[in-house]
């Protein structure tokens, strides 16, 4: 390799030189002037759903702002599509394989791990939120007191909802209760939690509100193209909007007040939507989710689109970061998440940051309805072309048993449509798809085909791919202490609900009775087992 000249070494040097002092100005403007912190989450709001991302039948114009004003990220995922493990892992910076009871849903949070907010309250920074936050599930401290996982309660606001379906809360109201009680001259942090998009939905409120059948331009290949689906997207797409707007309110006020430059905003939803297929699964639609980052003063090059693939570890140690809080210290375990400055510090768009070539997604026990308590274990690898996933138990129902309603499947008119529809002697490929069993692995060229339908593990072809994405992710899970990959996994079977109603809810099931089982059509269930 050719030798630089003098001149190009004083020059090398200068660069080199400019650009750590610019960091190091970086570093002190924030911890001499710590951020206030926004995240707004969404419940069950999938990728690609905003004007942002280019979509003509969900208007999001405060989050298209957030992307215009800041980054906009396209490659952004939850490592479990659920809401309680995959919040633990936005608050901990860690996977929720590496959380133990927290791993599963409807579970206790253990105190030994604790999150961001807990974190930044400890340091002297204001937190409350509004809607919903960590769960469901039971987070108590070592003296079994609940913990202010997610700061101060506010919700005592309410106003009237526009659908049936949509929480009273005056979200962006409770908000400014929070505005209202702060004590000058100390940032805080706040998490605004929707429970929109969540199920139920008012059935038909998105034409009545003004939408058409027409204006979906694509429906899934695992999703029948007719009414009853289309009709299903526009009341979902009438609940993203609903946050969308409290999100539009909260941005004036901070505007008003002339915080809005001084706030890191965070605006993303917890998973992929809840229909079949989607939540609780994970598929690429399971795990991608929307994501856009406002902060003027701590982010260079606004309106920039990032392809970096990013997830949800890697929200805590930015918020840190941002605060000039180490990550070690009390409260908090040592995350496994890489801070997203990388990307703020920076004028590029695109694919940045090497680094940033995968993610890695899973499960463990979801919802209820399988005997013994299981869970459908899951791991798998996502890189910018491939999906691989390992099913460690096939011989399972990987969206519930069909005798119990396939509980790892929201109740909704597509459900019910998809199931009925079997019934009736109809095609049964959607059926198979939503709620039929699997192989040990699957493999997608998500480049082609992007709704994970044609499974490619068998295909001679692919084998080698297959391989190295198989080391991959094992590599990767043995450096987080996986259990499940280090041959410990029934550990997560074993974990008790929080919820007692839940505990052996498919033997009471089976005996004739009939416990509470959230939103789920009577017709979902199965009269026998099907095979």
């Amino acid at each position: 390799m050719k030798s630089l000249s003098p001149k190009q070494t004083a020059i090398l040097w200068i660069i080199t030189l400019i650009t750590l002092l610019q960091s190091k100005v970086i570093s002190l403007s924030v911890a001499d002037n710590p951020p206030n912190i926004l995240l707004a989450i969404a419940d069950d709001w999938s990728y690609g759903h905003a004007g942002a991302y280019h979509c003509q039948w969900v208007q999001t114009p405060a989050f298209d702002r957030i992307a215009r004003e800041g980054l906009l990220f396209d490659n952004a995922y939850t490592p479990n599509a659920k809401c309680a493990p995959s919040r633990a892992t936005i608050l901990t910076g860690r996977y929720s394989w590496q959380l133990e009871e927290a791993a599963n849903h409807v579970c206790p949070f253990p105190p030994k791990f604790g999150g961001f907010m807990e974190r930044l309250a400890a340091e002297g920074y204001q937190s409350g939120f509004t809607g919903k936050g960590w769960g469901p599930g039971s987070a108590l401290d070592e003296l079994g007191r609940p913990r202010a996982i997610t700061g101060k309660a506010y919700q005592t606001k309410k106003q009237r909802a526009p659908t049936r379906g949509i929480s009273n809360n005056d979200y962006a109201g409770n908000f400014q209760s929070f505005l209202d009680e702060l004590e000058p001259g100390k940032p805080w942090v706040f998490w605004y939690g929707t429970t929109e998009p969540h199920r139920s939905y008012e059935f038909g409120s998105g034409v009545r509100l003004g939408k058409r059948l027409d204006q979906i331009d694509r429906i899934p290949a695992y999703w029948p193209d007719n009414e009853t689906t289309r009709h299903d997207l526009l009341d979902y797409a009438i609940e993203v909007e609903h946050y969308d707007h409290h999100l539009g309110r909260i941005l004036d006020m901070l505007q008003a007040r002339g915080m809005l430059d001084q706030t890191l905003v965070v605006a993303t939803s917890d998973h992929g939507m809840p229909f079949p297929r989607v939540k609780g699964q994970a598929y690429l639609h399971s795990n991608h989710v929307p994501l856009a980052i406002r902060w003027p003063e701590g982010i260079q090059g606004a309106g920039r689109r990032i392809l970096d693939f990013v997830n949800f570890t890697d929200l805590a140690p930015t918020f840190l970061e941002a605060a000039g809080i180490s990550q070690l210290g009390p409260i908090m375990q040592p995350v496994s998440g890489m801070s997203l400055f990388d990307l703020f510090n920076t004028q590029a768009s695109g694919h940045i940051n090497p680094e940033r070539n995968r993610v890695i997604v899973g499960k463990e026990r979801h919802d209820i309805g399988r005997p013994n308590d299981w869970g459908y274990p899951i791991r798998g690898i996502l890189t910018s072309q491939w999906l691989y996933l390992q099913n460690f138990h096939p011989e399972r129902w990987p969206a519930g048993n069909p005798e119990t309603g396939y509980l790892n499947c929201d109740g909704s008119p597509l459900k019910t449509h998809i199931l009925q529809s079997r019934r009736a002697g109809m095609d049964a490929t959607y059926w198979d798809l939503a709620f039929g069993k699997r192989p040990g692995k699957e493999l997608y060229h998500i480049d082609r085909d992007e709704d994970c339908v044609i499974n490619l593990a068998t295909d001679s072809e692919h084998t080698l791919t297959q391989e190295h994405l198989a080391d991959l992710l094992r590599q990767d899970l043995i450096r987080q202490g996986d259990p499940r990959i280090l041959g410990q996994g029934a550990f997560f079977d074993s974990i008790p609900f929080v919820n007692q109603g839940n505990v052996h809810f498919y033997e009471r099931f089976m005996s004739g009775e009939r416990p509470r089982t959230g939103w789920v059509n009577e017709s979902d269930f199965e009269p026998n087992s099907v095979e």
